[in-house]
């Protein structure tokens, strides 16, 4: 594929719409160190993967890609601040995948053990839309290295490559996928459960809450449709007029 200068070259609506990585917060974010910061959140040391873990998870990854570009899929708040530099970025679907609310913070970041948060994860069934991002070959080990520290920072995702779809184009990309052996995906929940997960999840990075509707907010200005998060956070918002 020809290279260009321009990353928004497909999407320029998306120009003003993603963070630039060297703004975000998620570029030099290292959970051990924000643990250090915040002794409350020292029962989740025990959770997070080691750094040697986390490098040798990565690595194994990496050696089923080849040598050339790598493709990133992005269904949640990396659509929006990646925290990684990308060459391109394209409007993607993937099939056979679609965003569930299964992911259970109990460890501080946007819920707690008296108050578990919930978040998005990608599962099996139906379809996604998203982003997909593209690293340049060069700089596939530096910024995945990033994209790990933030994806991978303990069991919840099971790192995947899937075919997405770029404007009739099939493309191999990189994602991470619900893993159904970690504590922190449930599959059982209702939607009663999300309702009060969501409305009464929060931690040092926010409430569950804020995470939805930011999702919700974004979703609209890059212009996904996702009808679930939508109603689910009117839902959240009714449950809480209610209390």
């Amino acid at each position: 594929m020809p290279d260009q200068t321009d990353a928004f070259l497909h999407h320029p609506e998306l120009r003003e719409q993603i963070v630039d990585p060297l703004g975000s917060f998620f570029r030099d974010f290292d959970v051990e160190a924000m643990i250090d910061k915040h002794p409350e959140l020292e029962s989740a040391r025990d959770w997070i993967h080691p750094q040697d873990e986390r490098d040798s998870l990565r690595a194994r990854t990496l050696a089923e890609h080849d040598s050339g570009d790598l493709w990133v899929f992005a269904f949640g708040s990396l659509m929006w601040d990646p925290a990684f530099h990308f060459a391109e970025v394209r409007r993607a679907t993937v099939p056979g995948y679609s965003r569930h609310f299964i992911l259970l913070d109990v460890h501080g970041g946007r819920g707690t053990k008296e108050a578990p948060g919930l978040m998005a994860a990608l599962d099996r069934g139906g379809s996604c839309e998203g982003l997909a991002f593209r690293i340049r070959a060069e700089d596939v080990d530096t910024e995945t290295e990033i994209l790990w520290r933030r994806e991978m920072i303990g069991p919840g995702y099971v790192p995947t490559y899937v075919t997405a779809d770029l404007d009739g184009q099939s493309q191999t990309t990189l994602t991470f996928v619900a893993d159904h052996a970690a504590e922190a995906i449930n599959l059982t929940l209702t939607r009663a459960d999300q309702i009060h997960l969501i409305a009464n999840g929060a931690g040092i990075l926010g409430s569950s809450k804020a995470y939805l509707a930011n999702i919700v907010n974004h979703f609209e200005t890059l212009g996904i449709v996702d009808s679930d998060c939508t109603a689910l956070l009117q839902e959240v918002e009714d449950y809480l007029a209610a209390q």
